[in-house]
């Protein structure tokens, strides 16, 4: 009798409290919500050590959205009020942050240039169709990057047509409508590697609207393991190519380039930090089979870049992104 008497208290016990889980449950929500929100708008915060977590955090940081989402969601179905109270924040912060980029963006003007930037990779098997492809987009400039024999002389007869002005150096190429002066090779190779790297350069566009500073880019890959983001050569080469750049005494400046980062990763600073970026769109271009980051970039210096878009896929494992720049 003692047993079944203390077996029917617990039993009543739980019952008086039916809905305590449910609000535990929304509380964790919220919290996590409150978290989401100030990983979002306060990323700089996060430390870059051990593994460079603070890039590696940066470098998908646009997908934050996505766990909003499934936060939202999961909200929904415990119909916790106070976990959507809470995703307020994380949903202000991601699009004060990131919704601009979701606007179409403005018009074209009539001091712009159409520039294309793409990684062509060494290892494709199509490089006539790929150069065809980039020369319909009509841009004014196009820059390339992973430029290799024989694939280059492809590349060279199938834009020799459309763009009879053009520059090697290394691996990096530019190709233009518009007369090209003063090529040079920009030294961005780390002390870790070895002669024989090079991957920029810088050219004068003389363009219908004047002399333009073009600086085409392809800064040393990363990798994601067990010890984080091995950024170290890529952070390097990005500080060597904000120094040159910054020295430049042509304006405007024009990046195009495969930089290996996104925006707002805090590696590509020297960069981000004296040059604007796409006002809109998004353009995730690698990998190109499913792109989750735009690692390859339009910035420019004493002009605009508008709205940034992918094109098509090549035979690369890269898209190529088009933008406008609007020249001040």
């Amino acid at each position: 009798m003692v047993e079944r008497a203390g077996s029917g208290a617990v039993a009543a016990e739980t019952s008086v409290v039916p809905g305590v889980g449910k609000r535990r449950r929304g509380w964790v929500l919220a919290g996590l919500a409150v978290v989401l929100g100030g990983v979002l708008g306060f990323h700089r915060l996060v430390p870059n050590w051990p593994g460079r977590v603070g890039s590696l955090l940066e470098s998908f940081l646009p997908w934050g959205g996505a766990l909003v989402v499934v936060l939202l969601v999961v909200a929904l179905v415990r119909r916790s009020a106070v976990a959507l109270v809470a995703l307020l924040l994380p949903v202000g912060v991601w699009v004060d942050t990131f919704g601009g980029l979701l606007l179409p963006g403005e018009e074209g003007g009539g001091r712009e240039l159409v520039v294309v930037q793409h990684n062509v990779s060494d290892e494709n098997r199509d490089p006539a169709g790929t150069a065809r492809a980039l020369a319909d987009s009509g841009a004014d400039l196009v820059a390339l990057e992973e430029l290799v024999d024989p694939q280059l002389a492809a590349y060279e007869k199938a834009l020799a047509a459309d763009y009879p002005h053009h520059v090697v150096r290394g691996t990096v190429g530019l190709w233009s409508k518009h007369p090209l002066s003063g090529e040079q090779v920009v030294d961005i190779k780390p002390r870790s590697i070895e002669e024989g790297w090079s991957r920029g350069l810088r050219a004068v566009v003389r363009s219908p609207y004047g002399d333009v500073a073009a600086y085409v880019a392809h800064l040393p890959s990363v990798r994601v393991g067990v010890g984080g983001l091995a950024s170290q050569r890529r952070d390097e080469s990005a500080a060597l190519l904000g120094r040159a750049i910054a020295d430049e005494s042509v304006e405007p400046v024009i990046l195009l380039g495969d930089l290996n980062g996104v925006v707002e990763d805090r590696g590509l600073r020297p960069l981000t930090s004296q040059l604007a970026f796409a006002e809109s769109g998004f353009a995730f271009s690698f990998p190109a089979a499913f792109p989750l980051a735009r690692i390859d970039q339009v910035m420019a210096r004493s002009a605009t870049v508008g709205h940034i878009r992918t094109l098509p896929a090549t035979g690369s494992d890269h898209l190529p992104v088009a933008a406008r720049v609007a020249l001040e």
